[in-house]
């Protein structure tokens, strides 16, 4: 009898599925793990910031989308966006920088009567016309994503030390926010602009006792 429970036992464990070694299990409750503060506040930040928030990215798709979120947060609270944000995809052709660059007054109209998102005629024109300037950076340097990393010492992303509170902006967002503002980016000061570099891991602000520093994730 003990030997078949062994053996049932065996063949349930060859079942189970694999944890990778960037993955961190606690019996299937994402509630026992530490993580940041602000990543415990609401079920749509947990996910967020499990899954996304601090992970580097070179998508330049990621970044545009995340370009546009930032600059329509200005003012309000993350958490308005990330509600927004699934409305924000079908409104902006699915964040395609190519399509919105091409959007017309007529477009504009139209997106001023959507509910699902942020109706602000300044926010709607600066997200079309900063995706006019996000393709000439893009045919500059190949990329946005080679652009942003150009700022960066070693090319690699900046892990916060864990000493004192994490800043509202940095040395590095001032100058990437200089830059685009003299390129001609609207509402992307450097508080948004570092919103935007912790959003896409150039920046990793986990904390030291964040599980998600390290960059492990929750297993399935």
């Amino acid at each position: 009898m003990l030997a078949s429970s062994i053996r049932f036992a065996v063949r349930a464990m060859s079942r189970s599925p694999k944890i990778a070694a960037d993955q961190v299990c606690s019996g299937g409750a994402a509630d026992d793990v530490s993580r940041c503060e602000w990543g415990s506040s609401d079920p749509l930040y947990i996910k967020y910031h499990d899954e996304e928030w601090g992970t580097a990215t070179h998508d330049d798709r990621v970044h545009f989308e995340f370009l546009v979120l930032e600059s329509a947060q200005a003012g309000l609270s993350w958490i308005t966006v990330l509600r927004k944000r699934e409305n924000y995809r079908k409104a902006f052709a699915d964040f395609d920088a190519a399509r919105v660059s091409e959007f017309t007054d007529a477009h504009v109209e139209e997106l001023l009567k959507n509910p699902g998102i942020i109706r602000n005629r300044a926010k709607i024109k600066a997200a079309i016309s900063n995706a006019k300037i996000f393709l000439a950076i893009q045919q500059e340097f190949g990329s946005f994503d080679k652009y942003l990393y150009g700022f960066v010492p070693g090319g690699k992303p900046v892990v916060f030390s864990g000493s004192g509170a994490i800043p509202p902006r940095t040395e590095l967002s001032d100058t990437i926010a200089a830059d685009l503002k003299n390129r001609g980016f609207k509402f992307f000061g450097s508080t948004i602009c570092y919103a935007h570099l912790q959003a896409v891991g150039v920046v990793n602000d986990h904390l030291p006792s964040c599980f998600r520093r390290t960059g492990r994730k929750m297993c399935p």
